[in-house]
């Protein structure tokens, strides 16, 4: 049994068979075969914080793969009303193939994915995103090949997506430029790790450095769920960090943008970059059904269908 916190829960050689199969089962998609492979399992989805895209794609995909996806919100649980984690992760994955769960505590995913007998998909805590990246480097190799070698710049803040990012560097083995104010860069330790194992990251005190040269941009609100009190404050930290035309052009010409969605046009990103051509949002939102479907198969199936 496996379970999914971080990207680092996984080899890199595991990332890139989890890849080759995402590209696999979305050509099976577009050809209209069916891949069943789950068939008779049940994933479990627990929800604290809201979601268009994790919902949909997992409900989705797990449709998709012949199985059941249980959407479950923390407030209509017994998790909402006081019951301890330990004891609903014994409970659920009594039922259940799987748990998917999207919160704000990392340790709440830690604590279920300990007492729980079935793999737990860790669909975002405030410290990592890895579904996120699974999908966004699918999106890049296949607009550009291999991102192994090429250089990302992550624009903005320090959080669950940059920490992914920075996981990612050691998964994939791209270089990462990242340019936060200051007081909003990424955890320390995590950055340290990720350097003892060999991942190139580097700190830039301004959007244009960390954009030269770039193979891929990539960037996400500035005032994360839970933290829309400190929006006013944010946006004055953050002036200067929007990812606009003038900083995509010292990435290379062929760079692509990306977001994890939901955007605030005018804010960190502008209109002219996500609404232009170097964007490729929508097939990263796609993607996240093709990379989960992967993982999911990964994670739960007795067996790879071919």
């Amino acid at each position: 049994m496996r379970h999914f916190l971080t990207l680092l829960d996984i080899t890199p050689e595991e990332a890139r068979h989890i890849l080759k199969r995402a590209a696999k089962i979305k050509r099976k998609l577009r050809q209209g075969k069916s891949h069943h492979v789950l068939a008779g399992k049940t994933l479990g989805m627990i929800f604290d914080k809201a979601s268009t895209r994790t919902r949909v794609s997992f409900e989705v995909g797990m449709y998709q793969l012949g199985g059941h996806a249980l959407f479950l919100h923390s407030e209509t649980t017994q998790l909402g009303r006081g019951e301890p984690i330990a004891d609903s992760a014994r409970v659920l994955s009594s039922m259940v193939d799987g748990v998917m769960i999207r919160t704000y505590g990392h340790e709440i995913v830690q604590e279920f994915a300990k007492h729980s007998s079935v793999p737990v998909i860790n669909g975002l805590t405030d410290l990592t995103h890895p579904c996120q990246v699974l999908a966004d480097v699918f999106t890049y190799e296949e607009k550009r090949g291999s991102i192994e070698g090429k250089t990302v710049a992550w624009i903005g803040d320090g959080n669950n997506m940059a920490h992914s990012w920075v996981n990612g560097a050691v998964s994939f083995g791209y270089r990462l430029n990242i340019a936060c104010p200051p007081g909003y860069c990424p955890d320390e330790s995590l950055l340290d790790a990720a350097r003892a194992v060999g991942a190139q990251i580097t700190h830039c005190d301004n959007p244009i450095d960390a954009v030269k040269d770039a193979d891929l941009v990539s960037t996400d609100v500035w005032a994360s769920m839970g933290m829309e009190d400190e929006q006013a404050q944010r946006e004055k930290a953050f002036a200067g960090f929007q990812v606009d035309a003038r900083v995509m052009s010292f990435a290379n010409p062929d760079a692509l943008f990306m977001h994890c969605l939901p955007a605030h046009r005018g804010e960190e990103v502008a209109a002219s970059v996500i609404d232009g051509p170097q964007s490729v949002v929508w097939d990263e939102a796609e993607n996240r059904l093709h990379a989960q479907k992967a993982l999911l198969e990964f994670l739960l199936a007795d067996k790879e269908a071919e």
